[in-house]
C-alpha cells in the first residue's frame, strides 16, 4: 500500500545544493561573515545530532526562543532532518506566555540566545515536565547545557527521517491579534510550498538573490521570507539579531546589499519617516520590496515609490495560510489592494451562510492552497470554526472587483456599522495617514452617550508634532473633507505609540479596551 509521497523540507534546503554542487555558495550573511551551503549543512546535520543526544525522536517538539541567526536556521532545520518538530516562539513573548506555550505545545527541548535565558528560567519553573535546556551564546551552568559546547562532539546526522508529506514539519502559534496564540500545525508538504507560489511567482527568487526580512524567522511571514523561500531557492539570506530600528535597517541594506527586502506596513512608516529626516538612504541595489503582515495604506505605498523608486508588493497571507496567497505583482499594483490570487491557491469573499458574495460587496474571505495548515494543536472547537475542509476562514473582511483584485476592509471583529452602514476601519486609517502629521494610526469603535457606535481614531504623531485641540479638529476635518461624513472619527486619542503584538500587527481589540 502506498504510504505517502517522501518529503522532508531540510532536503529542499541544504541537501539539494550539496548535490548540485554549489557546497561553495553563499547561504547566510551574518554579523559580517558568510555561511555557504556546504557550512550550513554541516551546522543544521550537527544541530540535528544535539537533538538525539537531547533524546528527541519523530514527532516530539523542540521550542526556538532565538534570535534571528545561524542557531535559529540550524535548529529548525536539524529537527525537521531527524522528524523532530520545531516550533518557534516569539523573542518578545513574556514568562507566562511562555509558560502556556511550551505546556500546550509539549515541548520536549527548548533551545535558547542567552538574553532570553532568564524568562526560560521562570517559564519552566512552573511546569510539570521540564523540558531539556539548550543555550546559545552562552556557558553551561547547572540547568543549561551550551549549543556551542554539544555541537562539537555531536554526530552528523547526514541522512533525513523518512517523513512524508503529510507529516508534521513545524508549529508557529498565531500573533494573537485577538487574544490567546493557537498553535498551528504544518505540514511537510505545506512548508515546501511559499518557494513555488510567492516565491516563483511575484518575486522570481533565484541563487543571485539575496533577502532581507525586517520580520523576525519566528513569525510566519518572516520564516517565508529568511528560510523556508531562499534557502529553497538556494539563495543568501541576511540575519540581523536585534532590534530593527529605521537606522540598523537602512545600514543593513547599504552594508550587506540585499536585492528583496520584507516588512510590515509599520516598519515601511517608520523607515520612510526616519529617512525624510535623514535623506541618506540607500537603496539601489533592491530590486523588489514586498509588504505582508496587515493592510498597506495606498499613501504609504505611493510616498515611498515617489521617494525610492520601489513598488511595495503588497500581500495577504496569514500563519494558517502559511504564507501569502493573494498579492500584487510586479507592474500591476494597484495601490491600497492586496493584489490577486497567486497560482496554487484559490480565494472566494462570501457571506454568512458561506455563499459567495457579488463584486464590491464587504464579505468574509476564505483562502485555500498549498501552504495551508492542517489544523490548531489541542483546540478542536476554533479548528472547526477556522478549518472549513481546505478552506482557511481567514477571520478578515474582503471586498473582491471584477478584475479579481481583493481589497482588505478589515478584522471581522474590527468592522463598525455606523448609522446602519458597515465602516472599514482601514479606509479611515488610509485617510488619516495621509495628513503630514500622522505616523501610525488606528481606528476602533466607542459608544456614544447614547450608545451608540462611532469611529475613534489613536493617533501617533510623527517627531516634532505636539498634540493639541487644534490638531485634532484639523485631522476630524481631514478626514470629513475626504470621506463620506459618518466616516469621520468623533474622538482623537493622540498616544506615543499603539499596542502591536511582537510581528508589528496593531492590537486593535487592546484599543478597544482602552476606548
Amino acid at each position: 500500500m502506498d504510504e505517502g509521497t517522501r518529503s522532508n523540507l531540510t532536503e529542499a534546503c541544504v541537501d539539494a545544493h550539496l548535490a548540485a554542487g554549489r557546497a561553495d555558495r553563499p547561504a547566510l550573511r551574518y554579523a559580517g561573515r558568510t555561511i555557504s551551503y556546504g557550512e550550513l549543512a554541516d551546522l543544521v546535520n550537527g544541530t540535528a545530532g544535539m537533538l538525539r543526544e537531547l533524546g528527541l525522536a519523530a514527532e516530539d517538539r523542540v521550542a526556538l526562543v532565538l534570535n534571528d541567526g545561524p542557531e535559529f536556521v540550524a535548529t529548525f532545520l536539524g529537527a525537521v532532518r531527524i522528524g523532530a518538530v520545531p516550533v518557534t516562539f516569539s523573542t518578545g513573548l513574556m514568562p507566562a506566555d511562555v509558560r502556556f506555550q511550551l505546556d500546550n505545545c509539549g515541548a520536549k527541548a527548548v533551545v535558547a540566545s542567552a538574553e532570553h535565558r532568564p524568562k526560560v528560567d521562570e517559564a519552566v519553573s512552573g511546569l510539570a515536565a521540564r523540558p531539556r535546556l539548550v543555550v546559545a551564546g552562552g556557558a553551561s551552568s547547572a540547568a543549561w547545557r551550551s549549543y556551542d559546547e554539544i555541537l562539537r562532539s555531536a554526530e552528523r546526522v547526514t541522512k533525513s527521517a523518512p517523513t512524508l508529506e503529510d507529516d508534521w514539519c513545524f508549529w508557529q502559534y498565531s500573533s494573537g491579534t485577538t487574544g490567546r496564540p493557537k498553535a498551528v500545525v504544518h505540514t511537510q508538504r505545506g512548508a515546501a510550498y511559499p518557494r513555488e507560489g510567492h516565491g516563483r511567482h511575484v518575486v522570481g527568487i533565484g541563487p543571485d538573490d539575496r533577502t532581507f526580512s525586517v520580520s523576525k524567522l519566528f513569525f510566519s511571514y518572516g520564516l517565508g521570507n529568511s528560510l523556508l523561500i531562499p534557502l529553497q531557492a538556494g539563495a543568501s539570506v541576511i540575519l540581523e539579531p536585534g532590534r530593527p530600528t529605521p537606522n540598523v535597517v537602512f545600514d543593513l541594506i547599504a552594508r550587506e546589499r540585499p536585492t528583496l527586502v520584507y516588512a510590515v506596513p509599520t516598519a515601511y512608516a517608520a523607515a520612510l519617516a526616519y529617512e525624510e529626516e535623514q535623506s541618506a538612504a540607500d537603496l539601489s541595489s533592491v530590486r523588489m520590496c514586498v509588504s505582508a503582515g496587515e493592510a498597506l495604506p495606498s499613501p504609504l505605498f505611493e510616498r515611498w515609490r515617489s521617494r525610492f523608486g520601489l513598488e511595495i508588493l503588497d500581500g495577504i497571507g496569514s500563519t494558517e495560510i502559511g504564507y501569502i496567497a493573494i498579492s500584487n505583482m510586479p507592474g500591476h499594483v494597484r495601490a491600497g489592494a492586496s493584489g490577486r490570487v497567486l497560482p496554487g491557491y484559490e480565494a472566494r469573499v462570501v457571506d454568512a451562510q458561506g455563499e459567495p458574495v457579488a463584486p464590491g460587496e464587504v464579505g468574509d474571505l476564505w483562502v485555500r492552497g498549498g501552504s495551508t495548515a492542517a489544523y490548531y494543536w489541542r483546540d478542536g472547537a476554533r479548528t472547526k470554526r477556522t478549518f472549513m475542509g481546505d478552506w482557511i476562514v481567514t477571520g478578515d473582511k474582503y471586498v473582491v472587483d471584477a478584475d479579481g483584485y481583493f481589497t482588505h476592509a478589515g478584522r471581522s471583529d474590527d468592522m463598525l456599522k455606523v448609522g446602519g452602514i458597515w465602516v472599514s476601519p482601514l479606509e479611515v486609517e488610509a485617510c488619516l495617514i495621509e495628513h503630514p502629521a500622522v505616523l501610525e494610526v488606528g481606528v476602533v469603535g466607542r459608544a456614544d452617550r447614547d450608545a451608540l457606535v462611532k469611529p475613534c481614531a489613536f493617533v501617533v504623531l510623527k517627531d516634532g508634532r505636539a498634540p493639541s485641540d487644534e490638531l485634532a479638529a484639523e485631522l476630524q476635518t481631514f478626514v470629513r473633507t475626504r470621506l463620506a461624513p459618518y466616516k469621520y472619527p468623533r474622538w482623537i486619542e493622540f498616544r506615543p505609540e499603539l499596542p502591536k503584538t511582537s510581528t508589528g500587527k496593531i492590537q486593535r481589540y487592546r484599543l478597544r479596551a482602552a476606548g
